[in-house]
């Protein structure tokens, strides 16, 4: 286990608050383009954190599909855990680990559905046999072996042979609404730069303007 005592130098290339856009949504999507234009592998894969009905935290990887003014889209099994969790807990937080890069991006907020059209829509766009997969695992559900599991699979293969599959009325999209997002880039001496975006919400369901601040490392 040598990466446990290395202690790379992260260099000087530096992340002013001049240099980030207004908008950190704008500059998120910014930050993606340049993680796949570098070949980061899965650069749209995050750490989803959540708190569930007995305040016990979890933390697993999932893939952002869709990011734009209103937030973060992804998509579950609703009787998954992360689903039961946001169910009883809708603050969730979001973390994009771009290391070759030095870059992270950490996100709080809470998380929605979406309206199920949008649901339709982007289960529509998955291949064929992922359509189907939402039919064939019970999510989070303990299962004897693989060889169960892939008869399951093999079960809705069949059901689903040469005809569209529809969406199942448990498996959607949801939406993190973000209420703080920090950049955060790797500087030499573990004097690392923190930019952080922090909006506020009413009682109307009104948000703020972002306001940005540094944080110390």
């Amino acid at each position: 286990m040598d990466s446990l005592n290395r202690h790379e130098d992260y260099g000087q290339e530096s992340l002013d608050e001049t240099h980030l856009l207004a908008d950190p949504i704008e500059q998120f999507k910014q930050w993606l383009v340049d993680a796949e234009e570098a070949g980061i592998y899965e650069p749209n894969a995050f750490v989803l954190g959540t708190v569930d009905e007995q305040n016990q935290s979890r933390s697993r990887t999932v893939l952002l599909k869709g990011v734009d003014e209103r937030g973060f889209f992804f998509a579950t099994n609703y009787l998954s855990r992360k689903g039961e969790a946001v169910a009883a807990n809708p603050s969730v937080s979001a973390a994009f680990g771009w290391y070759s890069m030095y870059r992270q991006v950490l996100i709080q907020g809470f998380a929605e559905r979406v309206d199920p059209s949008e649901s339709d829509d982007y289960h529509s766009s998955r291949p064929h046999d992922s359509q189907v997969a939402a039919w064939s695992s019970h999510q989070s559900q303990p299962i004897d072996n693989r060889t169960a599991l892939d008869a399951q699979f093999a079960a809705a293969l069949e059901r689903f042979e040469n005809t569209d599959v529809p969406r199942p009325d448990y498996w959607g999209g949801y939406r993190i609404v973000a209420t703080r997002i920090e950049f955060w880039k790797g500087r030499s001496n573990r004097m690392h730069d923190r930019i952080e975006f922090v909006r506020t919400r009413d009682a109307d369901g009104k948000f703020s303007e972002w306001h940005v601040q540094r944080l110390q490392p």
